[in-house]
């Protein structure tokens, strides 16, 4: 038991932090789409295809301004959001009029916060951190748990410590921590899964994620460049065709020289914001070349396609959103006190204890 205290401690010392900011910047983004400013942010949805594909032709047609992809505007955000390949962006009404453009993520808050929570603006390498910490975090919820059971017994409810001394604060941190671990739990998992594909076999068996990445891989690379004059209309209407109870998510270019134009949708069963039911184009003709259906996925995968929606609260309604922000700033609570107490509230050394009731 004491080596699990110590483990806890110290662990909690050098990465309870980056949790803390971790948390805080999740129940920052659950509301994203609330506190993002700009115009036209709160218009209704479109749903007229024709519309939709007028628009996405008149911002794809120009080679000197096409973006790198489109993501399309959403139930609680009335915006397309353009991304460029120099690292700029722009926001677009639905029928495709600039309402304001950036050079750079660092100009938009909602960009960078996201950044810093997904990658510590450091890509991949952020994502392993990131990975690891969640696993560091699932530690604490079951050596939390282990630790509060010895003192059951004097489980008191407070939002915050009786008083800023190390006791009391201590006391606090494994009270408010048995509490919330349901829901640290389903924060950290989800998060861990979503970084290590592998942990995937934990939730769904052995061959999940084998299964996850071949269900979810794109068509064979074409040789083939992006063609000139294309007729972006007609490959929305394809895809509305193809899908007619879909909503139209985004459009995205080739990526890594695969010479596909990738059209993202979400059909109705599918809780993903961005769906996987995917349509793949040849970027020299616009042809169709594939197309993936979420509703025939393997249940493993399915399953795997929840985890990102229950992560971010992008089920649920405003209820669920609540539950995952309390989730975040009981993680950024905990992670702070921690912190804190281990560093700068040291509990004091017996011999100096002693020395210091002699002095007085």
């Amino acid at each position: 038991m004491k080596l699990i205290d110590t483990l806890h401690r110290w662990t909690g010392g050098l990465i309870g932090l980056l949790l803390a900011l971790l948390g805080l910047s999740g129940a920052l983004l659950v509301h994203k789409n609330a506190w993002t400013l700009a115009p036209h942010a709160g218009d209704p949805r479109v749903e007229d295809v024709r519309q939709l594909a007028e628009t996405t032709q008149r911002i794809m047609a120009d080679p000197a301004g096409r973006p790198q992809s489109i993501s399309y505007a959403s139930d609680d955000f009335g915006l397309l959001k353009l991304l460029f390949d120099n690292g700029g962006g722009a926001y677009a009404d639905q029928r495709g009029a600039m309402v304001t453009r950036w050079s750079s993520q660092w100009e938009r808050p909602e960009l960078w916060l996201f950044d810093f929570h997904h990658h510590l603006f450091s890509g991949e390498t952020g994502d392993w951190v990131i990975g690891i910490a969640a696993l560091c975090g699932l530690f604490f919820v079951f050596t939390g748990l282990i630790l509060w059971w010895r003192t059951r017994r004097t489980f008191e409810w407070r939002l915050w410590p009786a008083r800023m001394s190390r006791p009391a604060i201590v006391r606090h941190h494994r009270d408010l921590g048995v509490v919330v671990a349901p829901l640290l739990l389903l924060s950290l998992v989800t998060g861990a899964v979503l970084v290590f594909r592998p942990m995937a076999a934990l939730l769904f068996g052995p061959g999940a994620p084998a299964q996850i990445d071949k269900a979810l891989a794109p068509p064979p690379p074409r040789d083939a460049k992006l063609g000139e004059g294309l007729d972006w209309a007609a490959m929305v209407m394809t895809a509305k065709a193809r899908f007619p109870d879909a909503e139209l998510r985004s459009l995205s270019l080739p990526r890594k020289d695969n010479g596909l134009i990738a059209i993202r949708m979400r059909r109705p069963q599918e809780w993903l914001p961005n769906g996987r039911t995917t349509l793949w184009f040849a970027a020299d003709s616009g042809a169709l070349v594939a197309a993936r259906d979420a509703a025939t996925l393997p249940m493993a995968v399915k399953g795997y396609n929840l985890l990102y929606p229950l992560h971010a609260a992008k089920v649920g309604g405003l209820a669920f959103r609540l539950v995952m922000t309390l989730s975040g700033l009981a993680m950024t609570l905990l992670g702070t006190l921690t912190v804190w107490t281990f560093w700068f509230r040291r509990p004091v050394k017996p011999a100096r204890a002693r020395q210091m009731a002699i002095s007085a």
